[in-house]
């Protein structure tokens, strides 16, 4: 079918026409030939033959022939069916032809799903054999699918400012071969501490032809705080965590001098509110009625100062240069947490007192002993709230030098915070 060697066929009846050659008869072709002798003498000697082939199909040999003395056509040639070559499979795609690989076939290209066509459509194949076009491809171009979490909101765990959060990947699905190559997120990890306010949380994925896709979402952390408290009148506070969020406890310090009166400490409830009431400072009571001069000392233990003032007899011109110094400036004395102890006079008229309180005999001689304080002449001492003797004066000193001298070097570090946060301030 595909092709037929010239046949030479000897013609069952007698022709009057002188026969040289045999008849030539090409298959899914023709001949047109030219006799010497005109006519219809097609096989004469000398006659040439011009040899073509239908639409479809290609000659393969001489294109022209004649007939020689020897009774014989000079050459042969045969009409072999055109082909195109056979059309390479595309990647993730296909193509359906009209009629294979022969002449007018055409072919219709298609890509897989979630991808496009870039490139001829359809080619054809044409009568040199060759496909019409070029070759298309299948390009991804659409962007993977990507569905990110719920947004949340949580609250911060009791003491903390902070919330720990987890959540499921985002689901990611590609729409050509299924595969991602990469998913990036932007923002902490699943199972990260997150501050209180707003997160963004976003992810992005990518395909394998770089197509990418996004989403996001929002973690909220929410602190549950208590209204502010306010430190006591002669107090202060020190609180755990930032002190007025859930969980945060503040307890309640008086000043030196000044003694608790109340709950210690509250702590900021789920609720939004503080557990109990607030406390009170109130002055520190001084028992005077003690057996011993360490009976009373022991009640200045690690809450005030003490300057002992020493003075022969009431008309000390230093002694009184000293008492009117101090009477100008006991708001400055009670800043730095300074009780006053005055021994004056000779026994039996000995006075010792601490502010309008009356002290025994044998505890004003117990602290002469105590701290070395002669009656001969004015002398003083100052002592911390250790009870250690810090500093000793002969003559009258200004309250400006005394209160340098405890601010430089008797201060805890209470006492420099809220020096800091200049809570104290005389008028």
């Amino acid at each position: 079918n595909h092709s037929s060697i010239l046949a030479w066929k000897i013609p069952w009846t007698e022709e009057p026409v002188p026969r040289w050659c045999y008849t030539l008869n090409i298959q899914d072709g023709e001949a047109t030939c030219y006799s010497p002798r005109g006519g219809n003498y097609h096989s004469s000697l000398g006659t040439r033959c011009e040899l073509s082939c239908d639409r479809g199909f290609r000659l393969i040999g001489r294109r022209s022939v004649q007939c020689l003395p020897s009774r014989r056509w000079s050459g042969t040639a045969y009409c072999r069916q055109m082909r195109c070559h056979a059309l390479p499979f595309i990647t993730s795609g296909t193509y359906t032809c009209t009629n294979g690989v022969l002449l007018d076939s055409r072919c219709d290209y298609s890509c897989s799903s979630g991808y496009h066509l870039e490139g001829d459509r359809s080619r054809i194949c044409m009568e040199d054999g060759r496909w019409s076009g070029g070759e298309p491809v299948c390009v991804d171009i659409d962007p993977p699918k990507i569905r990110c979490p719920h947004s949340r909101e949580k609250m911060a765990e009791p003491e903390k400012l902070t919330a720990r959060v987890y959540w499921d990947p985002p689901l990611v699905k590609d729409s050509a071969d299924g595969t991602i190559t990469r998913l990036i997120l932007r923002g902490p990890e699943p199972g990260s501490h997150f501050p209180e306010g707003e997160h963004v949380i976003r992810y992005t994925a990518y395909d394998r032809a770089y197509n990418r896709a996004s989403c996001k979402f929002i973690v909220k952390v929410q602190v549950r705080r208590c209204p502010t408290l306010k430190p006591p009148q002669h107090g202060y506070l020190t609180c755990t965590s930032v002190g007025d969020n859930y969980g945060a406890t503040c307890e309640y310090h008086c000043d030196g001098g000044y003694e608790r009166q109340g709950t210690p400490s509250r702590v900021c409830q789920s609720s939004r509110q503080w557990s109990g009431s607030p406390p009170i400072c109130t002055p520190m009571k001084i028992n005077v009625n003690v057996n011993s001069a360490a009976g009373l000392l022991d009640q200045f233990y690690e809450k005030r100062r003490l300057l002992i003032i020493s003075a022969p007899d009431p008309s000390n011109r230093y002694y009184k240069m000293q008492i009117s110094m101090l009477q100008q400036s006991t708001c400055g004395l009670d800043l730095r947490h300074v009780t006053i102890i005055e021994l004056v006079g000779q026994p039996p008229q000995e006075v010792g007192r601490i502010r309008e309180q009356q002290l025994s005999a044998n505890i004003i001689e117990e602290l002469r002993q105590f701290q070395h304080l002669t009656r001969s002449y004015f002398n003083m001492v100052l002592i911390d709230k250790q009870g250690v003797d810090r500093e000793r004066y002969m003559e009258p000193v200004t309250p400006e030098e005394i209160f340098t001298f405890i601010d430089d070097y008797l201060l805890s570090n209470e006492e420099l915070i809220q020096r800091r946060e200049q809570r104290d301030i005389c008028d």
